[in-house]
């Protein structure tokens, strides 16, 4: 079995946990015929290895896909996922990277929630697993992202 996440244990030697964004998440709760597998065998890495850590922007974002809170609680229990607050010094730092962003032309209807998650990974000293980390790695640059090397078609 190949595995999800290179070198894992030594990248997260900086980190104290692996923040897990909602495209992981909905990956595995869905069955993405695409990135399930994947996203599966990452998340169980990072589970062995380190603390799982949600916010409560992953926690709305993964919600959409559910009917009952008592469901998504099911789904993303809090024996695998601490759930942590966002840092005030997050908020300033997500707005400061969405600010730049936009005057590097990037498109109004980009999510600032994605900014946000940024920016707790970096004040949080979270390693960061996701899917999309371009954005990530552009504007975030000292995080630790456990991301896909390579794109799927």
């Amino acid at each position: 079995m190949t595995l999800a996440i290179t070198s894992l244990q030594v990248r997260l030697s900086a980190c104290r946990g692996v923040l897990v964004d909602s495209n992981v998440l909905l990956d595995v709760a869905t069955n993405d015929p695409t990135w399930s597998d994947w996203s599966g065998r990452a998340l169980a890495e990072s589970a062995e290895h380190a603390t799982l850590f949600i916010n409560p922007i992953i926690y709305a974002e993964v919600s959409i896909g559910y009917t009952t809170i008592e469901a998504l609680d099911a789904a993303l229990p809090t024996t695998l996922y601490q759930r942590e607050p966002l840092p005030w010094e997050a908020g300033f730092l997500a707005g400061k990277c969405f600010l730049l962003y936009r005057r590097r032309g990037g498109l109004r209807n980009s999510p600032l929630p994605d900014f946000y998650i940024g920016a707790h990974a970096a004040i949080g000293h979270l390693a960061l697993l996701t899917r999309d980390a371009a954005r990530y790695r552009s504007y975030f640059p000292t995080i630790e992202i456990f991301a896909p090397t390579k794109r799927r078609m």
